[in-house]
């Protein structure tokens, strides 16, 4: 947890550098100490007012916006000052010196990373998954991000996590009911549908489980590698999904050495792409580094791309039976170390590139696979499309999705986990009620961790120094 919460605390609330506005903002027990030494007078509650911010001496440091929210009907639940003027570096370090020095008699200091938000949560102004949401609007790189990050903080997510618990609840005290009436059990789990209810809870914990996933991966989108062998077009597909000239093209094999990466959008989900260098026996050093870093990241990615040259697969080109047979060689030798060195869950596509001048030649047909040319871009949108369903992501399914985080994907995951166990132990001829109550109470607490009703001091520390600070 962040130290010293009962104290007033001051910081700049706006986004480092020049700006037309600029704001100071104050929250604590007690700041009208503040408010009379920058104004020179009294503020009316959650009024607007135009002044002049004044230092120790009576000189004008700035003139601005002066506004008094009351607790309990503030951001932080604490009273609060926010004082909005021209957002230059220099005049709001001046005012937030102010009023760090007019405060000094109530102790007031200058507020840690995420504090004003910590205080929210902890004066319930908002739950855990709401104060994050805050966090994730400010990170936003994405419209379907914003959408997703105000859903959640508008109490969405909040409201379904509330939802489950309260059947969790309900399933709880049904089964500690039962506990204390031994020789009844089986009738009043039968005639209750104890099995049922959990069945059910079960159903509507996965929806939220999907919609969650959904909402981590508008906030983190998923990682993308191309892969394959040399002069394949790894680059010129970059460049193509891009929409700009990122990595250098040429037909000399091996001219990428080191990974290129760019972020995308497809329909809101954010798509990091990264091309390697081709995958090769050399005997050229640096080369040989540049494929261990593309191995690395092939290691470490959600999908990828296995590229292949369809104009060597073509008899009309200027390419030699034997060296069509070695390059169909090369491919089966990289798809087997690629099924080697990465995890039967990471999809592999298939891309067969350079269409425009082998359109005549189909591919073996595999489980994941796409025929394009980076060079016009046909194909591109079917690449696309299948990144979207390897994703999950589908058309406009944002519309009920609400931003979420690994951690909460944990959590729903424990969840799950305590579920599954509580069902096989209710399917038992002679339930084990009290293993039975322990996997409830378990999954309970699982899920009150998310909103924070439930959880350790330090995940909240952790948590909430990942601000900005003067939020």
């Amino acid at each position: 947890m962040l130290p010293r919460l009962q104290d007033p605390i001051a910081a700049i609330a706006t986004a480092p550098g020049r700006g037309a506005v600029g704001i100071v903002r104050v929250s604590g027990g007690n700041v009208c100490a503040v408010m009379q030494a920058v104004c020179g007078r009294r503020l009316l509650p959650r009024q607007a007012t135009y002044l002049s911010f004044r230092d120790a001496q009576g000189e004008v440091i700035d003139q601005g916006l002066a506004i008094h929210y009351p607790s309990p009907q503030s951001y932080t639940g604490e009273d609060v000052l926010e004082f909005q003027g021209h957002g230059g570096t220099v005049v709001l370090q001046m005012l937030l010196a102010r009023c760090l020095e007019a405060g000094a008699g109530i102790g007031i200091r200058l507020a840690e990373p995420g504090e004003f938000t910590q205080r929210a949560f902890l004066n319930n102004k908002l739950d855990l998954t709401q104060a994050e949401a805050v966090a994730d609007l400010i990170d936003a790189s994405t419209e379907a991000a914003v959408r997703s990050a105000n859903r959640s903080l508008a109490g969405t997510f909040s409201n379904e996590i509330a939802a489950l618990l309260d059947k969790l609840t309900e399933l709880r005290m049904l089964i500690e009911a039962t506990l204390d009436f031994p020789e009844e059990e089986v009738d009043v789990l039968q005639q209750s549908d104890a099995q049922g209810r959990l069945q059910t809870l079960r159903e509507r914990l996965q929806t939220v489980r999907n919609n969650a996933r959904q909402g981590a991966l508008l906030r983190d989108g998923i990682r993308v590698v191309i892969a394959g062998q040399p002069n394949v077009g790894k680059s010129s597909l970059l460049n193509a999904l891009a929409g700009a000239e990122l990595a250098i093209v040429s037909p000399v094999a091996g001219t990428t050495r080191d990974k290129v990466q760019q972020t995308i959008q497809i329909e809101g989900v954010p798509v990091h792409i990264i091309d390697t260098a081709g995958l090769r026996d050399s005997q050229d050093e640096i080369e040989q580094m540049g494929i261990a870093r593309a191995w690395s990241e092939i290691q470490s990615a959600d999908a990828v791309l296995f590229l292949h040259d369809l104009s060597k697969h073509t008899p009309a080109q200027a390419v030699s039976m034997h060296q069509r047979e070695a390059d169909a060689t090369a491919d089966q030798q990289l798809a087997g170390l690629l099924a080697q060195r990465i995890a039967s869950t990471v999809p592999v596509i298939d891309v067969w590139n350079k269409m425009d001048v082998a359109d005549r030649i189909v591919p073996p047909v595999s489980e994941h696979m796409v025929v394009l040319s980076a060079k016009t871009g046909a194909g591109l949108d079917d690449l696309r499309h299948m990144l979207l369903c390897i994703a999950g992501r589908q058309h406009g399914a944002d519309s009920s999705v609400y931003m979420a985080r690994a951690r909460h994907l944990h959590a729903l995951q424990r969840v799950e986990q305590h579920l599954l166990v509580a069902v096989k132990l209710m399917s038992a001829k002679s339930p084990a009620l009290d293993l039975l109550a322990e996997e409830l109470r378990l999954a309970q607490n699982a899920l009150s961790e998310i909103t924070g009703a439930f959880g350790a001091d330090d995940l909240l520390g952790v948590i909430f120094s990942r601000f900005c600070i003067g939020k």
